[in-house]
């Protein structure tokens, strides 16, 4: 005869048994386990945004190629001892993402360096603050669409035929923006680079899933970093409030209060980069705390 099936029992029982099997664990030694000897690339971690994301990355066990342009070069390179002050290897590349030469020089040189590549955050990207679409150059426009567009391309082409070649998969993190959901001067151009993000993002996952590459983005909204210093200043030469007061406005916008920091877009980076994701590919996760709902 067969016992009783008590639902009851069967609950306490599974977490009698989760306790058992959890208390050899502690957080950190079950991040360091589920990426060992990893590598992460990411463009244009000088500072930023993709400073906190190289930071974060190394926190969680991977080995960090940082990658920016030559003219911030000691900015990458306190970044790569920041990296290495955790315990994890580095290395620091320049890179033009507008060059294709350029981008596949850094995937060599990460792997020669560091091992196989596991994960590449295609951060790169501009701003361009416009009065009016009326009176942008050409120069705006093909410098806007080459870096935040073609340079994505790039990276998302030179890292996935690394992966291939590598036969174990892979994961592509693209910059996008909450501006790629609705445009709206002063940044019509911007925003319109930052939706052709996510575009890319939804067609090249479906491309190299078959590969085991999966491929998403990050939307942030206001995040507080050099870049929005620029916005801000400019947004002020066009509507005559004082620098500051553009942050304060958006700042109302906000559901949860206040506008966000780099290491909140890290946050959801290290959840694309980590073992967790491995189920999602061609979304663009947004991060900024309850402006748009999508």
């Amino acid at each position: 005869m067969y016992p009783l099936f008590s639902p009851a029992r069967a609950f306490f029982g599974a977490i009698r048994d989760y306790r058992t099997l959890s208390r050899g664990f502690s957080s950190s030694s079950f991040r360091a386990a589920a990426t060992p000897n990893r590598t992460a690339l990411i463009t244009g971690s000088g500072r930023g945004i993709g400073r906190a994301i190289a930071l974060r990355l190394a926190a969680d066990g991977f080995n960090i190629c940082v990658n920016d342009l030559p003219a911030n070069a000691e900015s990458i390179e306190e970044v790569a001892s920041e990296v290495r002050a955790l315990g994890r290897e580095a290395i620091t590349t320049f890179c033009d993402v507008t060059k294709m030469s350029d981008v596949e020089e850094t995937v060599r040189k990460s792997v020669e360096a560091l091992g196989p590549l596991n994960v590449l955050v295609a951060n790169a990207g501009i701003v361009q603050i416009q009065p009016s679409l009326l009176d942008v150059t050409d120069a705006e426009m093909q410098q806007i669409y080459e870096v935040n567009v073609f340079g994505l391309i790039n990276s998302n082409i030179a890292a996935g035929k690394q992966f291939i070649k590598q036969g174990n998969g892979g994961k592509i993190i693209n910059a996008a923006s909450i501006a790629s959901y609705k445009s709206a001067p002063p940044s019509i151009l911007y925003s319109s680079t930052k939706a052709a993000v996510r575009s890319l993002t939804q067609g090249i996952a479906l491309e190299f899933a078959p590969h085991k590459i999966t491929v998403n983005a990050y939307a942030p909204g206001n995040i507080d970093t050099k870049l929005w210093e620029k916005i801000d200043a400019e947004m002020s030469k066009m509507n005559g409030l004082p620098i500051g007061e553009n942050w304060k406005a958006v700042e109302k916008l906000v559901a949860l209060g206040r506008n966000g920091i780099p290491k909140d877009v890290s946050n959801v980076v290290a959840f694309l980069a980590g073992p967790d994701s491995d189920y999602v590919t061609g979304q663009t996760l947004v991060v900024d705390g309850g402006m748009w709902f999508s």
